[in-house]
């Protein structure tokens, strides 16, 4: 059983220095939209293992020991440490996904917020991180148009009408702007 103070002391430093749109608030968006697709399907799932990758997933890249061994010190067994960080690597944006676990994260980061939040995190992380309007554009372009997918019947229809909502918001900007 999740310790919910162990846990949020444990990831909190993690996030605390990351972006506005990446920080602890982005993970809490992520895990309602967990909650929503479980609520509309019937999966059997470890939703304990999926609620760790929730918290995980966005320093698993760079601190997967440090993940592992403070699982191990909350006493949680080496299946259930390793099942955990398969799920958080698979949930990656870039990652296809295997288990039903890592498809339900990975397309709550896809879907947080909504269709009209992908184009207000991007345009706010280009301007957090410096980016004039143009460039966070061009990155847009190069790198989000298009490039989202989710994998689960239920999630699939959401993805397309986001991505069909972000395309033309974007293609609509650029005409105004240029």
């Amino acid at each position: 059983m999740i310790n919910d103070k162990a846990l949020f002391e444990f990831v909190e430093p993690y996030y605390v220095d990351k972006d506005i749109m990446h920080n602890m608030w982005h993970i809490e968006l992520v895990q309602r939209t967990v909650n929503r697709i479980l609520s509309q399907c019937s999966y059997i799932v470890d939703e304990e293992c999926l609620r760790l990758a929730t918290y995980f997933h966005g320093f698993i890249y760079r601190y997967e020991a440090r993940i592992k061994q403070w699982m191990l010190e909350q006493n949680y067994d080496e299946e259930k440490v390793a099942k955990t960080l398969k799920i958080a690597w698979e949930s990656q944006r870039s990652e296809i996904p295997e288990t039903i676990e890592a498809k339900i994260l990975h397309d709550a980061h896809v879907l947080e917020g909504g269709k009209t939040y992908l184009i207000v995190k991007t345009l706010i992380t280009g301007s957090v991180r410096g980016q004039s309007l143009l460039d966070t554009l061009d990155y847009v372009e190069k790198n989000v148009l298009n490039q989202n997918k989710c994998y689960l019947p239920e999630t699939i229809p959401l993805c397309e009408e986001m991505n069909i909502f972000t395309n033309d918001f974007f293609a609509d900007l650029k005409d105004g702007i240029r």
